[in-house]
């Protein structure tokens, strides 16, 4: 439209497999980008015609000319596409605008929100809101802003519901840039929880001061009637499935959808958030790009409590600094699923002793970030209460992650639509490929079930009792004792 001219305009992907170049008009709108798993943008402000037709050009090469990259990622799993395959988008904002937030959302209602700017000329201020509760008078008057790019406000709120997997409870907070006058010159909002990530050493990893185990599972954005390309309907269906399955934490291999990890917000899971990499990793050129547009796109989901740079060698030791720098107000724990890395034990598939070395005697947590291989659903629930029991006994245990949620087969409509696992090699799920509930859904429900009755021999002397235990992490159980006139008991 002709009234965008003088605003910044910016062109966004959500996702592209995987090389990206972008024309505008005829014209490069940038680089070309590498990396298929990643959200990025051009901004194309001085590329348009504004008030008429515009030209958009995206060519897209299904194999990288980066070799690290096809190795990362189209090695990363059994089927591989092409294009483009999440959202496309224009955006418009003043000259003068808020580029994006990071956010600290602490469990005691302390706030540090990081506002990254762009255009400011130091007459401006700042000032933000958090719904449906507000800060002190003093603490939410506006701020005013220096030259810096960077400006980092701060505040206080009594009486905050803290986010967790069994009670996510979310606010709005809305940060807008005011002009000299105390304008409006632009504002941008986003969803947060109020919780805080503890990783201890020789201990676990801590939510709002409660240990947490994760009961968790591994699951990639995929479905037989697109491939890659999901949407907000399936990401429901997919964390209630898992909820279902009384669990509270899931990995992937690489970053999910966001409409995902806004269930897992919304809906009360954690959520293990990984740079691409399967044996192989990206080189030291492309992989620091990625690791920033990951973090930028992911800072502010209270559902992720911790990162991971690559996978089962697929990580390279360079970029592992690079996730303090750009998570700089949270710093997250970061882990190399598969190795003894960073005060984490993440072994796969670790046999039921685990090895004297490894855990019985061990001195670093222990979370295999992969365990209970799920193929032709003969490992997802078998024997995993007999696993789950030992490892419990240890106080370094901080859970661990089933392979794999679903079955992945495509409708293949050059073979009369049949569902196509590639024989061996994706049929891994304990759903099936359109969310079937297969065997295994419905063991690992009940053996992760968070109320448990102990095992009980009924003898001539059973009075009625049993030992319940329970594994809920911050839900406490009540009991209320029978009335006199109530013969059952309890």
């Amino acid at each position: 439209p002709r009234n965008w001219q003088g605003q910044n305009i910016r062109l966004w992907f959500d996702g592209v497999m995987t090389d990206t170049e972008v024309l505008v008009n005829g014209q490069s709108a940038g680089p070309v980008h590498q990396g298929g798993f990643y959200r990025f943008s051009y901004d194309v402000t001085e590329l348009l015609k504004y008030g008429s037709s515009n030209q958009i050009e995206v060519r897209v090469k299904k194999h990288s000319d980066n070799r690290t990259v096809n190795a990362a990622e189209r090695k990363a799993d059994w089927w591989l596409f092409g294009g483009i395959y999440r959202p496309v988008w224009l955006e418009a904002k003043p000259a003068t605008h808020i580029e994006r937030l990071a956010v600290d959302a602490q469990a005691d209602g302390e706030l540090k929100v990081e506002v990254h700017l762009q255009g400011a000329t130091g007459e401006e201020s700042l000032s933000m809101e958090v719904a449906p509760i507000s800060a002190k008078d003093a603490e939410h008057r506006p701020v005013k802003v220096t030259k810096e790019p960077v400006q980092l406000l701060t505040a206080h709120f009594d009486g905050i519901s803290q986010w967790t997997p069994e009670s996510p409870v979310l606010y709005r907070l809305t940060v807008s840039l005011l002009g000299k006058e105390g304008n409006v010159i632009h504002s941008m909002d986003t969803r947060i929880g109020f919780r805080t990530i503890d990783f201890r050493p020789r201990d676990g990893l801590y939510l709002n001061g409660t240990k947490l185990v994760m009961k968790g599972i591994n699951r990639h954005s995929f479905h037989p009637d697109g491939g890659r390309t999901t949407n907000k309907e399936l990401s429901i269906q997919d964390v209630k499935l898992i909820k279902e399955m009384n669990m509270n934490a899931v990995r992937s291999h690489y970053p999910p959808d966001e409409h995902f990890l806004d269930m897992c917000d919304s809906l009360g899971i954690v959520y293990m958030d990984e740079l691409a990499g399967w044996q192989n990793g990206y080189d030291s050129k492309v992989g620091p790009k990625l690791v920033k547009e990951m973090i930028e796109r992911d800072v502010n989901h209270p559902s992720i409590i911790i990162w991971s740079n690559g996978n089962e060698g697929g990580w390279n030791y360079n970029l592992d600094p690079l996730f303090a720098k750009y998570d700089k107000l949270q710093k997250r724990h970061m882990v190399h699923p598969w190795a003894d890395f960073n005060d984490l034990d993440t072994h796969h598939y670790p046999t039921y002793l685990t090895g004297v070395a490894r855990f019985t005697n061990g001195y670093k947590v222990f979370m295999p970030t992969e365990f209970m291989h799920a193929m032709y659903d003969q490992g997802g629930g078998a024997g995993l209460r007999d696993f789950w029991d030992r490892w419990c006994t240890n106080p370094m245990f901080a859970g661990g992650f089933i392979w794999v949620f679903c079955d992945e087969a495509p409708k293949r409509s050059d073979k009369g639509g049949i569902l196509d696992s590639d024989k061996s090699n994706a049929p891994d799920g304990v759903v099936g490929p359109r969310r079937e509930k297969e065997g295994s859904y419905y063991a690992i429900r009940a053996q992760w079930s968070p109320i448990q009755l102990k095992p009980l021999l009924i003898t001539d002397h059973f009075d009625g009792s049993f030992l319940v235990t329970n594994e809920y992490t911050y839900t406490c159980l009540l009991y209320t004792s029978p009335s006199p006139r109530d013969s059952t008991s309890s």
